[in-house]
């Protein structure tokens, strides 16, 4: 994932802070580098957050649109997730260097969010195998500065927590089709359900230790990176490689427990940053993004 090119000597520095569990920074193995992030950021949007991780600079905003169902679930909404990778983020996604990259977090994110016990679509279909909302996701990476995936996975579940889906009347028409009534009432809106969606933890691999909340500088020392899709209560949705290295078996199984552990923990951290700031209400002020 980074483009950085270090001195064989920088590399061996690192890789002894990893070791000793005291990184270049001062964090340890495990910690988490502070995050700072804003909803309802884009007036238009049905949901959105801005969120940055040091340099990781993502927006994501969120449309709620009628659609037809799936076949294979008629009685559920939709959800899609579309990533687009500025040019201005990092030298390499410079043309169309980045539209690998974008694919791979769109992929990650869908399996992730597939399972329906991690996000309840049920009440986003308004007539099975007719009519339901499908929310278009789209992210756009703003900046790169390590850790991707784990800071698009959190600004991803807080512009779904900050979604507002307006509320849907159906009227019968005698000998026609049913006919759908947007409420015209700007406050009548229904909220979706985050508090089992997952995020993504990203345990990469240096040396015989992995860490957490990577930098560039750390991710040009990894031999390669373990995904893992964590959600509240612990269980793990989804689990990805990636890089050229390899892991054993009882180094997966080490790592997937040090990401529950570390997922629970960002989940309950985030979700209590989200409720706060919903209970400002008109005391909070927004900064946006520009």
């Amino acid at each position: 994932m980074s483009g950085l090119v270090l001195s064989e000597s920088e590399k061996t520095f690192v890789l002894h802070g990893v070791e000793q569990n005291f990184r270049v920074d001062g964090r340890s193995r495990s910690d988490v580098r502070p995050i700072i992030l804003e909803t309802d950021v884009v007036s238009h949007a049905s949901g959105s957050c801005h969120l940055r991780l040091a340099n990781t600079d993502i927006l994501v905003g969120i449309k709620a649109e009628l659609d037809k169902p799936l076949p294979n679930h008629p009685d559920r909404g939709r959800i899609e997730f579309s990533v687009d990778c500025s040019a201005n983020a990092t030298p390499a996604f410079e043309g169309r260097g980045g539209d690998d990259l974008a694919a791979d977090i769109s992929r990650i994110l869908a399996s992730s969010y597939e399972c329906p016990d991690v996000l309840n679509l049920e009440p986003l279909c308004i007539l099975p195998g007719k009519n339901c909302w499908i929310l278009y996701v789209d992210i756009l990476v703003l900046e790169v500065g390590g850790n991707l995936y784990d800071a698009v996975s959190m600004a991803v579940k807080s512009a779904l927590y900050s979604t507002k889906v307006p509320v849907v009347t159906v009227s019968a028409v005698d000998g026609g089709e049913p006919e759908l009534e947007l409420s015209s009432d700007p406050f009548s809106h229904s909220r979706i359900v985050v508090d089992k969606a997952p995020l993504l933890v990203t345990m990469v691999r240096i040396g015989n230790y992995c860490v957490v909340d990577s930098t560039p500088e750390e991710e040009s020392c990894g031999s390669a990176s373990l995904l893992v899709a964590v959600t509240p209560s612990g269980c793990i949705s989804t689990t990805k490689k990636v890089g050229g290295g390899a892991f054993q078996v009882s180094s997966i199984r080490s790592a997937e427990q040090q990401a529950v552990g570390i997922g629970k923990l960002l989940n309950a951290k985030l979700m209590e940053k989200l409720k706060q700031e919903e209970n400002m209400g008109a005391k909070r002020q927004k900064i946006g993004f520009l």
